[in-house]
């Protein structure tokens, strides 16, 4: 019976009262503290069964009727004894070895984050919900001050296998190949091998001279980081290019009066309903319009960078290099041929190499060849408003611009790294701080905002070299108060993206300097094209950032 009793105390465990988060043998029991009352007595278990025993001797001839033995009163007694050591949770006098930083970071921070991750989880949902999206699957991604409090994936990877949406899930990161491919052309100009401002045919002749209105013009990378270049995005008409963008300035201007329709208000006020319903869904069709053009579906492998130029370098310019913002995808492309010629190595080879330092390990090429593990397949609404599989298409024309796949975990190392650099250029005494991926300066110089831009999914704010930039401001007393903030949207066959960075506007409550990286970063990847993000993007940092301050 001793041996049974000690056996079943080594197989019963409970939660350690310090580390809920793991569990302790009870056989510690045998040196436990037992509550009779008002009187605290040390008693050992085994002494108890030894006494037991001993009793059991000197009653040896007793024997129930029916001759059942007295062990049924000593298994009865050890049985009670076990049940009042489980029902009081007998203190432990041996200390738990767990690490102090193990014991409290984790109930911690769900505690403090625990009201930001709900409101995020249902901003989050709404994605999914068939009646403002119905992406299939989501994944979410959220780190305050470098450390990852929270990552979910709502949904299904693949639909067909019900094959749900995890933190290892890989999508298309589509656009957010953009800052990227800025933060390795920044690696070659501090290094000295890429002068921004020359012009690109000194690192790509393949690529020819541009004329604008029979005028020379010159094309330098600096333009091509900033959609500056006036080269073309999928619409290959320059008119009509240029007709969509008078269309979007006539929008903005107050429609002219005249007297002669006043007196028919009647048939004037439906007319001006319909137009502000065009207005407010001039963004979702535009998205989906852009979908319609066919080099988004090209299915021909291009061996290098070099040979993608050959589907538009010889197109016209559709404005002057410098004058117009036009986002470009294949302006990117060429920026990718600049950083293969500058940097000697392949374009992909660049950024490999660029991934390694940051830590992406789960962030490649989308080839189709390769078996990449938890890759998720894309979706799209047909015509009739259902869910369908996207067709194949072969990326490998616009790696720099859209022709990435990654996890949501990845693109938070990105944010914070870059983050990192960006606050050490604020310190006055970066003393026995690690360097950044980038040097302070730069990354500084890379979330600065260039004139002349704009950016379509926030309109407060304008692109930098791969970004966008929202500067902090507050025009009026208690109204709106804008935080600075970066981000860049995607959005590819079959997939919609967001990587969104709220810097903090000072240190740490907790903390007398400002230790980087210090602010909030989101990442959101779904398995849907034509989904808006930055809103919602928006919104979860906010709710984090203010759990940050409490």
């Amino acid at each position: 019976m001793s041996r049974l009793l000690h056996l079943s105390l080594n197989r019963v465990c409970r939660k350690c009262s310090e580390c809920p988060q793991k569990y302790r043998s009870y056989s510690s029991l045998f040196t436990a503290r037992v509550k009779y009352g008002n009187v605290n007595h040390q008693l050992s278990l085994q002494t108890f069964i030894q006494r037991s025993f001993s009793e059991s001797k000197r009653l040896g001839d007793f024997q129930f009727p029916g001759g059942r033995s007295k062990f049924w009163v000593l298994g009865l007694g050890a049985g009670c004894v076990l049940a009042l050591g489980l029902k009081y949770h007998i203190c432990v006098s041996d200390p738990c070895h767990c690490d102090a930083s193990e014991k409290t970071s984790e109930p911690r921070t769900a505690s403090k984050y625990g009201a930001a991750i709900e409101i995020s989880r249902d901003l989050v949902r709404r994605i999914k919900v068939q009646d403002e999206v119905g992406s299939p699957g989501v994944v979410v991604g959220v780190s305050v001050d470098g450390t990852q409090v929270w990552c979910e994936g709502l949904g299904y990877a693949d639909l067909e296998n019900r094959v749900p949406c995890g933190p290892e899930t890989v999508m298309r990161i589509a656009s957010i190949s953009k800052p990227l491919t800025a933060t390795a052309v920044a690696q070659l100009w501090e290094d000295g091998k890429l002068d921004l401002d020359a012009p690109v045919q000194k690192y790509v002749p393949e690529f020819p001279e541009k004329q604008f209105e029979g005028e020379n013009v010159t094309i330098t990378p600096r333009m091509l980081l900033s959609h500056l270049s006036g080269i073309r995005h999928y619409e290959k008409d320059p008119k009509k290019v240029r007709e969509e963008k008078e269309k979007a300035k006539r929008l903005l201007k107050p429609p002219e009066k005249k007297e002669e329709k006043n007196t028919v208000d009647n048939k004037a006020k439906p007319k001006e309903e319909e137009n502000g319903a065009k207005t407010k869904e001039s963004k979702a069709s535009h998205r989906k319009k852009e979908f319609e053009q066919e080099e988004y579906y090209l299915k021909n492998n291009f061996e290098n960078v070099i040979q993608a130029l050959d589907l538009f370098k010889d197109d016209p310019l559709i404005f002057k290099p410098g004058t117009t913002f036009l986002y470009s995808t294949h302006a990117y492309t060429l920026l990718s041929a600049v950083v293969e010629r500058a940097a000697g190595q392949r374009f992909l080879d660049v950024m490999q190499k660029l991934f390694r330092e940051l830590g992406m390990l789960n962030t490649v090429p989308d080839e189709n060849d390769p078996i990449i593990y938890n890759r998720s397949r894309f979706y799209h609404f047909n015509k009739k408003g259902r869910i369908v599989n996207c067709p194949y298409v072969d990326n490998s024309y616009k790696w720099a611009g859209g022709g990435f796949l990654s996890t949501v975990g990845d693109l938070l190392k990105f944010g914070n790294a870059l983050l990192y650099s960006y606050q050490v250029a604020s310190l006055k005494d970066p003393a026995g701080l690690l360097p950044g991926i980038l040097k302070p300066q730069t990354a500084k110089n890379l979330w600065s905002p260039v004139d002349r831009t704009e950016a379509s999914w926030d309109k407060d704010g304008q692109y930098t070299q791969g970004w966008l930039v929202v500067e902090k401001q507050q025009k009026y007393g208690q109204c709106r108060s804008r935080r600075h903030y970066v981000s860049h949207t995607g959005g590819a066959v079959g997939a919609s993206s967001v990587l969104l960075v709220l810097p903090s506007d000072g240190p740490h409550p907790q903390c007398h300097t400002l230790c980087p990286p210090q602010g909030v970063v989101v990442a959101i990847i779904t398995n849907m094209q034509s989904v808006g993000l930055n809103t919602t993007a928006l919104k979860i940092a906010q709710e984090f950032d203010k759990a940050r301050e409490k």
